[in-house]
C-alpha cells in the first residue's frame, strides 16, 4: 500500500532535533491548528452520523467505541465524560480497547493486530441493529477497529469509521466514512498528535451533537448534568438561575424542590401549575427533552 500521509516525514521538519526549542513548539501548535481545521471538512459526515445515532440511542440502542493505541485512549476519554456530563448512562457507551482495561496502563503494541479479538468483543455485547459502533484508527488499516467495524456492519449495527488518511479500508467499510485529513506528523508517525487531537475534535463534537438530539443541552446549557461534588452542585444552581432567569437563591429553593434534578426544575418553573409529578411526567412524555416537554399540552 502507499505510505500513509501519517507516516511521511516532510522536508519541512528537517533537523528539527537541532532546531531551538521554541521553533520546535511553534512547529508543534502550526501543525495541531491545521489538524483542527482538517475537522471542518468532516462536518457534513458528522451532523448525519450524530442524527443517525442519536435515533438509535433513543430507540434504547447503544453506541460503542472501538480503537487501539492513542485512537482507542481518545475514544475512552470520550466515553467517559458522558455520564457525568450529559447523563448518558456508561452501559450505553462501552468502549471496546485493542489490549482490554489493561491497555488504560500498559498499551501492549501487539494488541492492535488482533482483529479475531476484536470480533470476539463485538459479538461479547451483543451488537445488533439497534445500535452503533464508531471505530477509530489514524491509518485506517489497524487490524483491531476494522475487524471490529465489519463484524458490527455484519451484524446490522450502524457503522461510522474515522480515520485520517483517504481511501482506506476503515472508510470504505463504514456507513459513515470520516476522513480527517490532517497534515504529517511533525515526528513522522507519532499520531497521538495531529491526528488524535483531530479524532479528539472529531468525537467532541459528536458526542456533543448527539446528547444536543437527546435533548440534554438546552439554550447552550447541560441540564442532563449529574452533579455529584461540590463544584456541579453550584454549577447546576447557576444552570437553573440562568435557564429561568432567577437569581441564584431562588434557583437553589427551585432546584431543591425538584430533587435536584435541573429537567424538572426548569419545567417546573416555566410551568407554576405542575406539581413535581407532572413536570416529571412531562419530560418522560418528551423523552427528556425541556423544549419538548414545554411544548406538552395541558391535561
Amino acid at each position: 500500500m502507499p505510505l500513509p500521509v501519517t507516516e511521511t516525514s516532510p522536508d519541512a521538519y528537517r533537523g528539527l532535533d537541532q532546531w531551538p526549542s521554541a521553533q520546535i513548539l511553534s512547529a508543534i501548535v502550526a501543525a495541531q491548528t491545521q489538524a483542527v481545521a482538517a475537522v471542518e471538512a468532516a462536518v457534513p459526515v458528522l451532523a448525519a452520523a450524530g442524527e443517525a445515532i442519536a435515533d438509535r440511542l433513543r430507540s434504547g440502542g447503544r453506541m460503542v467505541y472501538v480503537g487501539a493505541g492513542s485512537s482507542g485512549l481518545m475514544a475512552q476519554i470520550d466515553a467517559l465524560e458522558l455520564p457525568g456530563t450529559y447523563g448518558i448512562p456508561a452501559d450505553l457507551t462501552p468502549v471496546l480497547l485493542a489490549g482490554g482495561d489493561a491497555a488504560l496502563l500498559t498499551m501492549p503494541a501487539a494488541a492492535e493486530d488482533d482483529g479475531e479479538a476484536a470480533v470476539h468483543a463485538v459479538v461479547a455485547q451483543k451488537l445488533s441493529a439497534r445500535d452503533a459502533l464508531i471505530a477509530l484508527s489514524a491509518s485506517g488499516y489497524t487490524p483491531f477497529p476494522l475487524a471490529a467495524l465489519r463484524e458490527a456492519k455484519w451484524r446490522g449495527a450502524l457503522t461510522v469509521g474515522i480515520a485520517n488518511n483517504p481511501d482506506t479500508p476503515l472508510l470504505t467499510a463504514a456507513d459513515f466514512p470520516v476522513l480527517l485529513a490532517t497534515p504529517p506528523e511533525v515526528v513522522a508517525g507519532s499520531t497521538r498528535m495531529n491526528a488524535g487531537t483531530a479524532q479528539k475534535c472529531a468525537l467532541n463534537m459528536l458526542s456533543t451533537l448527539i446528547a444536543v438530539r437527546l435533548g440534554h443541552a438546552f439554550d447552550g446549557l447541560m441540564v442532563n448534568l449529574q452533579a455529584d461534588n461540590l463544584k456541579l452542585r453550584g454549577r447546576a444552581v447557576r444552570i437553573v438561575a440562568q435557564a429561568c432567569a432567577l437569581p441564584e437563591p431562588e434557583a437553589a429553593a427551585l432546584l431543591a424542590r425538584a430533587e435536584g434534578n435541573i429537567k424538572t426544575a426548569i419545567v417546573l418553573h416555566h410551568i407554576p401549575s405542575a406539581s413535581v409529578a407532572d413536570a416529571r411526567a412531562r419530560l418522560a412524555a418528551a423523552q427528556g427533552d425541556v423544549r419538548a416537554a414545554l411544548a406538552v399540552p395541558q391535561p
